[in-house]
Protein backbone atom coordinates (compact mmCIF):
# COMPACT_ATOMS: atom_id res chain seq x y z
CA UNK A 1 0.00 0.00 0.00
CA UNK A 2 1.35 3.35 -1.02
CA UNK A 3 1.51 6.12 1.59
CA UNK A 4 -0.65 8.79 -0.08
CA UNK A 5 -2.83 11.57 1.14
CA UNK A 6 -5.96 9.59 0.40
CA UNK A 7 -4.87 6.58 2.49
CA UNK A 8 -4.02 8.87 5.36
CA UNK A 9 -7.49 10.41 5.28
CA UNK A 10 -9.16 6.96 5.22
CA UNK A 11 -7.08 5.73 8.14
CA UNK A 12 -7.86 8.84 10.16
CA UNK A 13 -11.57 8.43 9.49
CA UNK A 14 -11.52 4.81 10.62
CA UNK A 15 -9.68 5.71 13.85
CA UNK A 16 -12.21 8.48 14.64
CA UNK A 17 -15.11 6.07 14.02
CA UNK A 18 -13.54 3.39 16.23
CA UNK A 19 -12.98 5.84 19.09
CA UNK A 20 -16.57 7.07 18.78
CA UNK A 21 -17.96 3.53 18.96
CA UNK A 22 -15.82 2.67 22.01
CA UNK A 23 -16.93 5.83 23.81
CA UNK A 24 -20.62 5.25 23.15
CA UNK A 25 -20.42 1.57 24.14
CA UNK A 26 -18.53 2.36 27.36
CA UNK A 27 -21.21 4.84 28.47
CA UNK A 28 -24.12 2.44 28.07
CA UNK A 29 -22.97 -1.11 27.55
CA UNK A 30 -26.46 -2.61 28.05
CA UNK A 31 -28.31 -0.62 25.39
CA UNK A 32 -25.54 0.81 23.29
CA UNK A 33 -25.73 0.67 19.51
CA UNK A 34 -23.01 -1.97 19.36
CA UNK A 35 -24.76 -4.37 21.71
CA UNK A 36 -26.14 -6.39 18.82
CA UNK A 37 -22.78 -6.56 17.13
CA UNK A 38 -21.14 -7.71 20.36
CA UNK A 39 -23.79 -10.40 20.88
CA UNK A 40 -23.39 -11.62 17.32
CA UNK A 41 -19.61 -11.79 17.71
CA UNK A 42 -19.95 -13.66 20.98
CA UNK A 43 -22.30 -16.17 19.43
CA UNK A 44 -20.06 -16.71 16.44
CA UNK A 45 -16.71 -16.94 18.19
CA UNK A 46 -18.14 -18.62 21.34
CA UNK A 47 -19.42 -21.53 19.26
CA UNK A 48 -16.07 -21.84 17.57
CA UNK A 49 -14.35 -21.81 20.97
CA UNK A 50 -16.69 -24.53 22.28
CA UNK A 51 -15.95 -26.73 19.26
CA UNK A 52 -12.20 -26.18 19.62
CA UNK A 53 -12.39 -26.89 23.35
CA UNK A 54 -14.29 -30.14 22.74
CA UNK A 55 -11.54 -31.27 20.39
CA UNK A 56 -8.52 -30.13 22.36
CA UNK A 57 -9.59 -31.08 25.92
CA UNK A 58 -9.45 -34.90 25.37
CA UNK A 59 -6.06 -34.52 23.70
CA UNK A 60 -4.78 -32.38 26.57
CA UNK A 61 -6.22 -34.85 29.10
CA UNK A 62 -4.47 -37.70 27.31
CA UNK A 63 -1.10 -35.98 27.49
CA UNK A 64 -1.76 -35.04 31.14
CA UNK A 65 -2.45 -38.70 31.96
CA UNK A 66 0.69 -39.76 30.13
CA UNK A 67 2.72 -37.27 32.12
CA UNK A 68 1.17 -38.27 35.44
CA UNK A 69 1.68 -41.98 34.63
CA UNK A 70 5.36 -41.37 33.98
CA UNK A 71 5.59 -39.44 37.24
CA UNK A 72 3.79 -42.25 39.10
CA UNK A 73 6.14 -44.84 37.60
CA UNK A 74 9.13 -42.78 38.67
CA UNK A 75 7.68 -42.57 42.18
CA UNK A 76 7.12 -46.34 42.28
CA UNK A 77 10.68 -46.98 41.07
CA UNK A 78 12.05 -44.65 43.73
CA UNK A 79 10.04 -46.44 46.43
CA UNK A 80 11.26 -49.83 45.20
CA UNK A 81 14.86 -48.64 45.33
CA UNK A 82 14.27 -47.36 48.86
CA UNK A 83 12.86 -50.74 49.92
CA UNK A 84 15.94 -52.51 48.53
CA UNK A 85 18.18 -50.00 50.32
CA UNK A 86 16.38 -50.53 53.63
CA UNK A 87 16.63 -54.31 53.28
CA UNK A 88 20.36 -53.97 52.63
CA UNK A 89 20.76 -51.73 55.68
CA UNK A 90 18.87 -54.26 57.80
CA UNK A 91 21.10 -57.11 56.60
CA UNK A 92 24.17 -54.96 57.25
CA UNK A 93 22.93 -54.19 60.77
CA UNK A 94 22.48 -57.90 61.47
CA UNK A 95 25.90 -58.62 60.01
CA UNK A 96 27.42 -55.86 62.11
CA UNK A 97 25.95 -57.41 65.26
CA UNK A 98 27.54 -60.75 64.33
CA UNK A 99 30.87 -59.08 63.61
CA UNK A 100 30.69 -57.17 66.88
CA UNK A 101 30.18 -60.41 68.80
CA UNK A 102 33.13 -62.05 67.00
CA UNK A 103 35.32 -59.02 67.65
CA UNK A 104 34.43 -59.09 71.35
CA UNK A 105 35.41 -62.77 71.61
CA UNK A 106 38.63 -62.08 69.69
CA UNK A 107 39.63 -59.25 72.03
CA UNK A 108 38.94 -61.42 75.08
CA UNK A 109 41.14 -64.24 73.77
CA UNK A 110 43.91 -61.82 72.75
CA UNK A 111 43.75 -60.20 76.18
CA UNK A 112 44.11 -63.52 78.01
CA UNK A 113 47.09 -64.51 75.87
CA UNK A 114 48.69 -61.05 75.88
CA UNK A 115 48.75 -61.06 72.08
CA UNK A 116 49.03 -57.73 70.28
CA UNK A 117 46.79 -58.06 67.25
CA UNK A 118 45.47 -56.25 64.20
CA UNK A 119 41.80 -57.05 63.62
CA UNK A 120 40.60 -57.70 60.08
CA UNK A 121 37.59 -59.01 58.17
CA UNK A 122 37.62 -62.06 55.94
CA UNK A 123 36.60 -60.73 52.51
CA UNK A 124 37.20 -63.68 50.15
CA UNK A 125 37.84 -67.41 50.06
CA UNK A 126 40.62 -69.03 48.09
CA UNK A 127 40.26 -71.45 45.17
CA UNK A 128 38.71 -74.87 45.69
CA UNK A 129 42.03 -76.70 45.68
CA UNK A 130 43.46 -74.85 48.70
CA UNK A 131 42.23 -73.67 52.09
CA UNK A 132 42.99 -69.96 52.03
CA UNK A 133 41.13 -66.75 52.75
CA UNK A 134 41.81 -63.09 52.05
CA UNK A 135 41.54 -60.47 54.78
CA UNK A 136 41.20 -56.67 54.48
CA UNK A 137 44.44 -55.73 56.25
CA UNK A 138 47.96 -55.64 54.85
CA UNK A 139 51.39 -54.11 55.08
CA UNK A 140 49.86 -50.66 55.58
CA UNK A 141 48.44 -52.02 58.86
CA UNK A 142 51.75 -53.52 59.97
CA UNK A 143 51.17 -57.09 58.76
CA UNK A 144 54.01 -59.33 57.57
CA UNK A 145 54.21 -62.88 56.21
CA UNK A 146 54.50 -65.76 58.72
CA UNK A 147 52.33 -64.19 61.41
CA UNK A 148 49.74 -66.10 63.44
CA UNK A 149 46.05 -65.58 62.64
CA UNK A 150 43.37 -66.38 65.22
CA UNK A 151 39.78 -65.59 66.08
CA UNK A 152 37.72 -65.65 69.25
CA UNK A 153 37.71 -69.46 69.32
CA UNK A 154 41.35 -70.23 68.57
CA UNK A 155 43.90 -70.76 65.82
CA UNK A 156 42.88 -69.92 62.26
CA UNK A 157 46.16 -70.14 60.35
CA UNK A 158 49.11 -68.04 59.31
CA UNK A 159 49.76 -65.19 56.89
CA UNK A 160 51.46 -66.34 53.69
CA UNK A 161 51.52 -63.18 51.55
CA UNK A 162 50.82 -59.50 52.10
CA UNK A 163 49.94 -56.56 49.85
CA UNK A 164 49.28 -52.97 50.80
CA UNK A 165 45.76 -53.47 52.13
CA UNK A 166 45.08 -57.21 51.94
CA UNK A 167 46.72 -60.45 53.02
CA UNK A 168 46.34 -64.15 52.25
CA UNK A 169 45.89 -66.56 55.15
CA UNK A 170 46.62 -70.28 54.86
CA UNK A 171 44.29 -72.01 57.29
CA UNK A 172 45.44 -74.76 59.61
CA UNK A 173 43.03 -77.19 57.90
CA UNK A 174 44.97 -77.01 54.62
CA UNK A 175 46.97 -80.11 53.71
CA UNK A 176 50.11 -77.96 53.46
CA UNK A 177 49.77 -76.70 57.03
CA UNK A 178 51.69 -78.26 59.93
CA UNK A 179 51.51 -76.73 63.40
CA UNK A 180 53.56 -77.68 66.45
CA UNK A 181 51.24 -78.34 69.40
CA UNK A 182 51.28 -79.32 73.04
CA UNK A 183 48.64 -81.36 74.85
CA UNK A 184 47.18 -79.38 77.73
CA UNK A 185 47.82 -80.95 81.11
CA UNK A 186 50.28 -83.63 80.03
CA UNK A 187 52.65 -81.39 78.07
CA UNK A 188 53.13 -84.01 75.34
CA UNK A 189 54.57 -82.50 72.15
CA UNK A 190 53.36 -83.25 68.64
CA UNK A 191 52.22 -81.73 65.38
CA UNK A 192 48.86 -81.36 63.67
CA UNK A 193 48.46 -81.42 59.90
CA UNK A 194 45.44 -80.23 57.95
CA UNK A 195 43.42 -82.73 55.96
CA UNK A 196 42.27 -80.34 53.25
CA UNK A 197 39.06 -80.51 51.23
CA UNK A 198 39.42 -84.14 50.14
CA UNK A 199 38.37 -85.63 53.46
CA UNK A 200 34.91 -85.95 54.98
CA UNK A 201 33.80 -86.31 58.57
CA UNK A 202 33.96 -84.41 61.86
CA UNK A 203 37.76 -84.12 62.16
CA UNK A 204 39.81 -81.57 60.27
CA UNK A 205 43.31 -82.07 61.73
CA UNK A 206 45.56 -85.07 62.17
CA UNK A 207 47.68 -85.20 65.32
CA UNK A 208 50.96 -87.08 65.55
CA UNK A 209 52.60 -87.26 68.99
CA UNK A 210 56.33 -87.86 69.05
CA UNK A 211 56.37 -90.02 72.19
CA UNK A 212 55.16 -93.56 71.40
CA UNK A 213 54.28 -94.03 75.10
CA UNK A 214 52.10 -90.92 75.28
CA UNK A 215 48.56 -91.47 76.50
CA UNK A 216 45.97 -89.93 74.20
CA UNK A 217 42.23 -89.74 74.83
CA UNK A 218 39.24 -87.99 73.27
CA UNK A 219 38.55 -84.66 74.93
CA UNK A 220 42.18 -83.65 75.41
CA UNK A 221 42.82 -80.09 74.29
CA UNK A 222 45.72 -78.78 72.22
CA UNK A 223 47.52 -75.42 72.12
CA UNK A 224 50.24 -74.13 69.83
CA UNK A 225 53.74 -75.00 71.00
CA UNK A 226 55.15 -71.80 69.52
CA UNK A 227 57.91 -70.98 67.05
CA UNK A 228 61.21 -69.19 67.49
CA UNK A 229 60.45 -65.48 67.70
CA UNK A 230 56.72 -66.22 67.57
CA UNK A 231 56.70 -66.75 63.79
CA UNK A 232 54.86 -68.34 62.20
CA UNK A 233 53.10 -69.41 65.41
CA UNK A 234 52.95 -67.77 68.82
CA UNK A 235 52.57 -70.09 71.85
CA UNK A 236 49.41 -70.90 73.79
CA UNK A 237 46.78 -70.40 71.08
CA UNK A 238 43.93 -72.93 71.39
CA UNK A 239 44.03 -75.36 68.45
CA UNK A 240 41.37 -78.00 69.01
CA UNK A 241 40.21 -81.08 70.89
CA UNK A 242 40.98 -84.74 70.21
CA UNK A 243 37.97 -86.62 68.85
CA UNK A 244 39.46 -90.00 67.88
CA UNK A 245 42.59 -91.97 68.68
CA UNK A 246 44.11 -94.46 66.25
CA UNK A 247 45.81 -97.52 67.75
CA UNK A 248 48.61 -99.27 65.92
CA UNK A 249 50.96 -101.88 67.38
CA UNK A 250 53.66 -101.16 64.80
CA UNK A 251 53.58 -97.35 64.75
CA UNK A 252 56.42 -95.54 66.49
CA UNK A 253 54.20 -92.53 67.18
CA UNK A 254 50.65 -92.06 68.40
CA UNK A 255 48.01 -90.80 65.94
CA UNK A 256 44.76 -88.98 66.72
CA UNK A 257 42.25 -86.75 64.95
CA UNK A 258 41.35 -83.29 66.15
CA UNK A 259 38.34 -81.01 65.78
CA UNK A 260 39.56 -77.38 65.54
CA UNK A 261 38.13 -74.80 67.92
CA UNK A 262 37.86 -72.25 65.08
CA UNK A 263 35.19 -72.97 62.49
CA UNK A 264 36.84 -72.23 59.15
CA UNK A 265 33.46 -72.27 57.44
CA UNK A 266 32.15 -69.30 59.46
CA UNK A 267 35.08 -66.91 59.64
CA UNK A 268 34.21 -63.22 59.93
CA UNK A 269 36.50 -61.17 62.15
CA UNK A 270 40.03 -62.44 62.74
CA UNK A 271 43.15 -61.07 64.39
CA UNK A 272 46.75 -61.15 63.17
CA UNK A 273 49.32 -61.32 65.98
CA UNK A 274 51.94 -58.69 65.19
CA UNK A 275 53.68 -58.87 68.58
CA UNK A 276 53.99 -62.20 70.48
CA UNK A 277 53.52 -62.34 74.26
CA UNK A 278 56.53 -61.90 76.53
CA UNK A 279 55.66 -65.06 78.43
CA UNK A 280 54.15 -68.30 77.19
CA UNK A 281 50.48 -68.31 78.29
CA UNK A 282 50.54 -72.13 78.18
CA UNK A 283 47.01 -73.40 78.92
CA UNK A 284 45.50 -70.17 80.26
CA UNK A 285 43.78 -69.25 76.99
CA UNK A 286 41.97 -72.58 76.59
CA UNK A 287 38.19 -72.68 77.04
CA UNK A 288 36.86 -74.63 80.05
CA UNK A 289 36.67 -78.36 79.40
CA UNK A 290 33.14 -79.79 79.37
CA UNK A 291 32.34 -82.26 82.16
CA UNK A 292 33.07 -85.91 81.39
CA UNK A 293 29.94 -87.87 80.46
CA UNK A 294 28.68 -90.46 82.95
CA UNK A 295 29.33 -94.02 81.65
CA UNK A 296 26.18 -95.82 80.54
CA UNK A 297 25.25 -99.22 82.07
CA UNK A 298 26.08 -100.88 78.77
CA UNK A 299 29.65 -99.68 79.05
CA UNK A 300 30.14 -101.25 82.51
CA UNK A 301 32.91 -103.79 82.42
CA UNK A 302 34.37 -102.44 79.22
CA UNK A 303 38.11 -102.04 79.21
CA UNK A 304 39.19 -98.49 80.05
CA UNK A 305 41.20 -96.37 77.69
CA UNK A 306 40.82 -94.14 74.68
CA UNK A 307 38.42 -94.81 71.86
CA UNK A 308 40.28 -96.75 69.20
CA UNK A 309 39.81 -97.13 65.48
CA UNK A 310 41.92 -99.30 63.17
CA UNK A 311 44.71 -97.46 61.41
CA UNK A 312 44.54 -99.55 58.25
CA UNK A 313 42.46 -97.86 55.57
CA UNK A 314 41.18 -95.17 57.92
CA UNK A 315 40.17 -91.98 56.11
CA UNK A 316 39.06 -89.42 58.67
CA UNK A 317 37.55 -86.28 57.28
CA UNK A 318 37.34 -82.58 57.61
CA UNK A 319 34.51 -80.62 59.07
CA UNK A 320 35.52 -77.31 57.48
CA UNK A 321 35.82 -76.06 53.94
CA UNK A 322 37.61 -72.76 54.46
CA UNK A 323 41.17 -72.30 53.41
CA UNK A 324 44.11 -71.33 55.49
CA UNK A 325 47.23 -71.72 57.49
CA UNK A 326 50.91 -72.01 56.86
CA UNK A 327 53.66 -74.41 57.74
CA UNK A 328 53.85 -74.60 61.48
CA UNK A 329 56.61 -74.47 63.97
Amino acid sequence: MHDTRRTRLVLAALLVAALALITVDARNSTSGPVRGLRAFGGLLFGSAESVASGVTQPVAAFFDNVGSAAHSQATISALQRRVVQLRGELSQARLSKSDAAQLQQLLQLAGRGRYRIVAANVIAAGPAYENTVTIDAGSADGLKPDETVLNGAGLVGTVTSVSGHTATVLLDTDAASTVGVRIAGTGEIGAVTGLGHSQSGPAALRLQVFDANAVLAPGQQLVTFGSVGGRPYVPGVPVGVITRVVASATALTKIAYVRPFADDGALGVVGVVIVPPRHNPRDSVLPPRPPSPTPSPAATGASPGPSVTPAAGATPGTGATAAGGGAGG
